[in-house]
């Protein structure tokens, strides 16, 4: 019930990998430095095979264990991309790219994958096939949907996959997880209020899209407290708007744009519905046109019972009974590993990263005493379901 010791002979050189990511982040799929060191680190290890540039950038390390009687193959994920936001922290670590910055802790996570790929291929001791997967664009460019559809689990097929995320303010040494949906399906829209422009000062030979666009918004508010059971979870924020160019013109259009988050696949299906009906009703009420652009970005992510209960067990043996809570809250912020759950059974659970700034905060980092117990979870994971019998 601890930290297994051969992490800390390699503790320092982690941290300075770690804090060297931090240092030069990479955004979306141009993480082409990152996946770079991680490819020729995963190389120096041993792996049994190096892929790169899986989904454009993604990176997938095989390690063969001991023996390979089970004939079985787990996949172990982490996530490379930062964030477009510019860092305050004042660390000696912190970025030297001005707007970018690793504000979500993507840098540790690969990080403490990488430590547990080197043990994994120094002691060989489970029996199976380990997948270390790297994966870009988890901030908004769905890089884990752009690997699986570039051959991810066609190239490699897995029998389970695991994700783990580092939690803010949860103390380090603490792992959580929950079953069922975790996190909420991400979803962006656009609405476009079409009226007729013209002179302010002969408003009756327009059809302003300016209230309307108003009486929308105030609709799309009131939207999901009357139309959906008060049981289930949702959001609907719409967080820009723009029209017009002048004092005394009224705009020919108004654009509108936002986002959609829920917990359930349903409850999903009936909010862009009804979206479009309010839309398209509210607009042509006034004589106007609406038109709803509403793409599905990020699905659900719906974390297996069996896959959680392997994930507990993994993190109990590391950390002990009670810093393991199963009850984790689900969140509407949206995680792109729901693709790899949607193909493979699995679990993400989180990992304490003590007093923190939250999650994409400008004055975030990564918690360096995190290491030690993320890449002991995941090789006690390993040797759990892949034991040498």
């Amino acid at each position: 019930m601890a930290v297994e010791n051969w992490v800390a002979k390699d503790i320092a050189e982690l941290t300075e990998f770690r804090r060297d990511l931090h240092r030069n982040p990479e955004l979306l799929y141009d993480v082409n430095r990152t996946a770079a060191s991680v490819a020729e680190r995963l190389r120096a290890y041993g792996c049994d095979e190096v892929a790169e540039g899986i989904g454009q950038t993604g990176v997938v390390g095989v390690i063969m264990g001991r023996s390979n009687t089970s004939g079985r193959t787990i996949g172990l994920r982490a996530d490379m991309d930062a964030l477009p936001i510019h860092e305050e922290t004042d660390a000696e670590w912190a970025s030297t790219v001005p707007g970018k910055m690793h504000a979500c802790g993507h840098d540790g996570h690969t990080t403490m994958l990488l430590g547990a790929a080197k043990q994994l291929c120094e002691t060989r001791s489970f029996d199976g096939r380990v997948l270390v997967i790297f994966q870009p664009a988890e901030e908004g460019g769905a890089g884990a949907d752009a690997m699986i559809k570039d051959g991810l689990f066609t190239r490699w097929p897995c029998d389970e996959v695991y994700g783990m995320h580092n939690r803010p303010n949860l103390p380090v040494g603490q792992f959580t997880i929950n079953e069922g949906p975790i996190m909420g399906s991400v979803d962006s829209v656009k609405i476009v209020v079409e009226g007729v422009g013209g002179h302010a000062a002969m408003p009756h030979t327009t059809v302003d899209p300016m209230p309307i666009a108003a009486a929308l918004i105030q609709a799309v508010q009131g939207m999901t407290s009357r139309s959906l059971d008060p049981m289930d979870s949702a959001v609907v924020s719409l967080c820009s708007i723009h029209g017009g160019d002048a004092f005394n013109v009224v705009p020919q259009e108004i654009e509108i744009t936002g986002t959609v988050r829920t917990l359930r696949e349903e409850v999903r299906d009936h909010i862009e519905g009804r979206l479009r009906t309010l839309v398209e009703q509210t607009c042509a009420a006034q004589g106007a046109k609406g038109h709803l652009e509403y793409t599905r970005m990020y699905p659900v992510t719906v974390n297996d019972p069996l896959g959680v209960e392997r994930a507990a067990a993994a993190a109990v043996e590391v950390a002990g009974e009670d810093k393991v809570a199963r009850d984790m809250p689900a969140s509407l912020g949206g995680e792109d590993f729901s693709f790899m759950l949607n193909e493979v059974q699995g679990a993400m659970i989180n990992v304490g990263n003590g007093p923190s700034a939250g999650l994409h905060h400008p004055k975030y980092d990564f918690n360096d005493d995190v290491i030690a117990w993320g890449c002991s979870y995941w090789t006690t994971l390993v040797r759990q379901r892949l034991p040498i019998t």
